[in-house]
């Protein structure tokens, strides 16, 4: 994580440094960037015969209580965004309600192709038509690094960041307690109709907010093998959510939306398809929003676990 951070600092100032001239290739490399990560994501998927083989019964409920925790950090964060707007009587409006303009393409396009990239990584994966294991190299950390350090560069090399981050509400900062009660709410209300599965057993997966590695160890722990699978998928789901829909969500919920629904991978891996679909004056609050709810997984986990 600090490694990743670091990257992206690192890029930030070569940015800086060259600041006057502008880099029009940038964006394309970025997204060429955001395409591999996804595929790599779909190879590792595809390759994992336990989620696999999980999909069919124990998908259904991580699915259920996924897409309920999102909705409910959806609906939380365009509330934040009517809020901050009415503080500054509707000046702010369009910084945290609408997407960036100038923005080419539709939100709908990009999430298909996003969403093409990741299934032929699974396929690829899963049929075995590398004639190598693509786990044996962490290729996503790579291209995670390149990525970012691209990411921390279009940041530095754009002087209007500085100016556009000085013009948000102070009250963003309440999105990461946005995306907590949000998320503990749509989990709440799917743990009604989820039969077996309790208010505190969905609250622990929801409490992963996409940091799938550290959560399903804990409910693993705790909880047992099952839920421990429900909780990887879920928050796997998650992730991977963010990154499919990120333009969808910007465009209907407000710029917010896509950072609240990212949870705990904000800072990191879901950040270069936020700053794309919301700007990059949003980059600061993505990141502290990251490190926020990343910081509160062990305790809120271990906490409804133990209920």
């Amino acid at each position: 994580m600090f490694t990743i951070i670091l990257i992206m600092l690192s890029g930030m100032a070569a940015g800086y440094l060259f600041r006057h001239h502008r880099c029009v290739f940038l964006p394309v490399v970025i997204t060429t960037l955001i395409w591999v990560l996804l595929f790599l994501l779909g190879l590792e998927v595809g390759s994992n015969q336990q989620l696999i083989h999980a999909l069919p019964t124990l998908g259904v409920e991580a699915l259920a209580i996924t897409f309920a925790a999102l909705a409910g950090c959806m609906v939380g964060s365009w509330l934040l965004c009517k809020y901050v707007s009415k503080s500054t009587g509707g000046r702010t409006k369009k910084n945290v309600t609408e997407t960036d303009r100038t923005e080419e393409g539709n939100p709908l396009k990009g999430s298909l192709i996003i969403v093409s990239f990741f299934i032929f990584g699974c396929l690829v994966a899963y049929f075995g038509w590398l004639p190598f294991d693509p786990t044996s190299i962490d290729f996503s950390f790579y291209a995670l690094c390149c990525l970012m350090c691209c990411v921390g560069f279009s940041i530095g090399n754009d002087p209007e960041t500085i100016r556009k981050f000085r013009h948000l509400s102070p009250r963003l900062l309440l999105l990461p307690l946005v995306t907590i009660l949000g998320t503990w709410a749509g989990c709440a209300l799917i743990s009604l109709v989820l039969n077996g599965r309790s208010v505190f057993d969905c609250l622990a997966i929801g409490s992963g907010f996409g940091y799938y590695s550290l959560s399903s160890i804990f409910i693993t722990e705790y909880k047992g093998p099952e839920l421990g699978t429900i909780a990887l998928l879920s928050n796997i789901i998650r992730e991977i959510a963010t990154l499919l829909l990120a333009p969808w969500m910007a465009s209907v919920f407000g710029r917010l939306a896509p950072i609240s629904a990212g949870g705990a991978t904000t800072m990191d891996t879901t950040l270069p398809i936020i700053i794309k679909s919301c700007g990059q004056d949003l980059v600061i609050v993505s990141i502290f929003h990251g490190f926020v709810v990343d910081f509160t997984v062990p305790f809120l986990v271990t906490l409804f676990c133990s209920l």
